[in-house]
């Protein structure tokens, strides 16, 4: 089993930053990638951002591509989303992800085996 727990949300204005943060608790050995989601009121769960487990390998939706940044630190058990620029689109609650498996796609919600209890963005205009 892997327990995650997200922070780092919160309220900002339209262009301003946030950084969100996911700690790893558990059998963290296991885990290889990681990844971000997040849902808005009304909308389905979209993919965020991904990161394979050395860490070498981002993949990031083309909606936030050149905006946020995904990283992890292995000896920390964590992983980051660092949102710049945001958007009022941007709003919804962020959940973290981790798949153990080897195989499957790294923006496919489904494919992910543990998940954090989410932490709300807001973004105002």
């Amino acid at each position: 089993q892997v327990q995650l727990l997200e922070s780092g949300g919160g309220l900002a204005q339209a262009g301003g930053s946030l950084r969100l943060s996911c700690a790893a608790s558990g059998r963290t050995a296991s885990i290889n990638i990681m990844g971000w989601f997040r849902q808005a009121p009304g909308k389905e769960r979209e993919f965020v951002a991904a990161i394979s487990r050395s860490g070498k390998v981002t993949y990031y939706a083309d909606s936030v591509k050149g905006r946020f940044t995904i990283s992890r630190d292995n000896a920390k058990n964590a992983m980051y989303l660092e949102m710049n620029n945001l958007k009022p689109e941007d709003t919804a609650d962020y959940r973290c992800a981790v798949r153990t498996a080897y195989g499957g796609s790294y923006d496919y919600a489904g494919d992910f085996e543990y998940w954090g209890q989410g932490t709300q963005v807001t973004v105002s205009a």
